[in-house]
């Protein structure tokens, strides 16, 4: 039901039809909701975090593929800011993208004060313009063909992945009562949220390394690695895969020491084991080969028969 329910949202905020350039993964971003969280109770949850995943892939491929850098700087400038007045020095086609990340986020802040009573607005803004500066930082990179140290890279790439933005939006979402005293780790980030970050972004470039180094991308730190110690791209993976397993015991350290709900470590913890699944052969978000293509039509399109 709720595919539906997000279908018909994606068609009447017209992002499709009036902006081509970016990837259209409204099922795949489904898919990633429902491994973070498949409880009955998580409906809602699955159903605004796919509207956030499906608004970040549009900004995402707006600072990628398409605009200048002169607009990505407005852009960027006008999230900080969070003013409508702003718009008026944007394209066309960014102001209909930022008009609908508005709308979104001021939607989701009045449910949440009107149900909670909890004014989250502030939250919301800071990670969407922390978001929105990494993307900003890496189109810099890739128009002037720097090549960054893999530690420079990875202090801006374990944002740009969107871990933050994602797990502070869900913080608002998953059902327990808002606690004022751990507000304060969404807008720190703490180190449960950064651990699962890189490894969402590290399994990120492992799966999609290929692809974007075929597409002239921005580089990943496998090529980040390769370049600072003239590694091979099999010992640059390899490496990288050894960074995932050491930050995965952290991760688990924090989590096990954490004072957060239960509920939003499993959050934050999830979305890492997701990467490891919809990376494990290549990029499965942005190209469907049959491994993966398999696991969403049994995830979701293909009935459960049981023996009677």
């Amino acid at each position: 039901m709720y595919c539906f329910i997000l279908l018909r949202w994606w068609k009447r905020i017209g992002l499709v039809e009036k902006l081509g350039f970016f990837r259209d993964r409204l099922v795949e971003n489904f898919i990633w909701t429902v491994g973070t969280h498949f409880n009955p109770n998580f409906g809602n949850y699955r159903r605004v975090m796919t509207k956030v995943a499906s608004l970040i892939l549009t900004i995402d491929d707006t600072y990628d593929v398409h605009g200048t850098m002169e607009e990505l700087e407005l852009f960027t400038d006008s999230i900080d800011k969070w003013d409508l007045n702003g718009m008026e020095r944007l394209p066309d086609y960014m102001k209909i993208c930022f008009l609908a990340l508005y709308n979104f986020v001021n939607e989701l802040a009045y449910e949440t004060l009107k149900e909670n009573g909890y004014y989250i607005t502030p939250y919301l803004k800071k990670a969407w313009a922390d978001l929105c500066k990494t993307y900003l930082t890496e189109a810099k990179w890739y128009h002037s063909g720097y090549m960054p140290s893999l530690e420079e890279y990875m202090e801006n790439a374990w944002i740009s992945i969107t871990g933050p933005a994602l797990f502070t939006h869900a913080y608002f979402l998953i059902p327990y009562s808002l606690k004022t005293e751990d507000l304060v780790y969404l807008e720190e980030y703490s180190d449960l949220i950064r651990f699962s970050s890189i490894i969402f972004r590290l399994a990120n470039d492992v799966g999609t390394d290929k692809r974007e180094n075929e597409a002239g991308d921005v580089p990943t730190s496998v090529q980040c690695y390769m370049n600072e110690t003239g590694a091979t791209e099999a010992e640059a993976c390899e490496y990288v895969k050894s960074l995932i397993f050491t930050t995965w015991k952290k991760m688990n350290e924090e989590a096990r020491n954490s004072s957060l709900p239960e509920s939003f470590i499993d959050t934050a913890i999830n979305p890492a084991r997701m990467a490891l699944c919809m990376y494990q052969h290549g990029d499965g978000h942005t190209i469907q080969g049959p491994e993966i293509k398999s696991r969403i039509l049994s995830f979701i399109f293909r009935p459960i028969h049981f023996e009677t």
